[in-house]
């Protein structure tokens, strides 16, 4: 399966897919393009330094449909079967959703449907949960809303800050999301209104 990352950082999320299909815990599967959509993303240098070719494409002054038009067009061309999205700070337009329908994967830092958007962890800190965690989803036309994927609980305790807390989820979130994508390489799940099932 190709697989395409967009990001717009350090990247830390597409360093540990990257490395999971070289090393083939993520089967029959390779990374075919890194596309940032800031020149100054740290994890534009990250993916070139592990030899996968690695595109900027910055909006512009574009709308966000022309933006998303020219970063379809690259993926496309590459065959590109699957989206991750691994700290892309850009929503999708429909028409992005609608070119790769139900093949566009996220991972966002709350336990979804609670926290959405930006800061969920400064938000659930704020709010006094007592757990959180990271969700891997597909993405559809709203804001982290599409089927659930995996979860993976995080607890706060009394000593956590935000910033702690953000750390400790982001310790989950590389092996959650590489957990993910090895079962939707294997292809073996179906989605069920708002449910992901996996067979055996």
């Amino acid at each position: 399966m190709k697989i395409g990352i967009l990001i717009s950082g350090r990247g830390s999320n597409m360093v540990a897919i990257v490395e999971a299909v070289q090393s083939g815990e993520i089967p029959d599967s390779e990374v075919a393009i890194v596309i940032s959509d800031k020149t100054s993303a740290e994890g534009a240098e990250r993916a070139k330094a592990r030899s996968i070719e690695t595109v900027v494409i910055t909006r512009k002054g574009r709308s966000r449909e022309e933006h998303d038009e020219e970063i379809i067009g690259e993926l496309k061309r590459r065959g590109v079967e699957l989206v991750c999205l691994a700290g892309y700070m850009r929503l999708l337009s429909a028409d992005f959703v609608r070119a790769f329908p139900n093949k566009i994967v996220n991972i966002h830092p709350s336990l979804l449907p609670s926290f959405k958007g930006l800061d969920a962890q400064r938000q659930a800190f704020e709010y006094g949960v007592k757990i959180t965690g990271c969700t891997v989803h597909f993405v559809d036309e709203d804001l982290d809303h599409g089927a659930i994927i995996l979860q993976k609980v995080v607890e706060i305790s009394d000593t956590d800050t935000a910033e702690s807390l953000s750390a400790k989820i982001l310790e989950h979130e590389h092996a959650l999301y590489v957990a993910a994508l090895k079962r939707i390489v294997k292809g073996n799940y179906k989605i069920l209104e708002r449910r992901v099932v996996f067979g055996e």
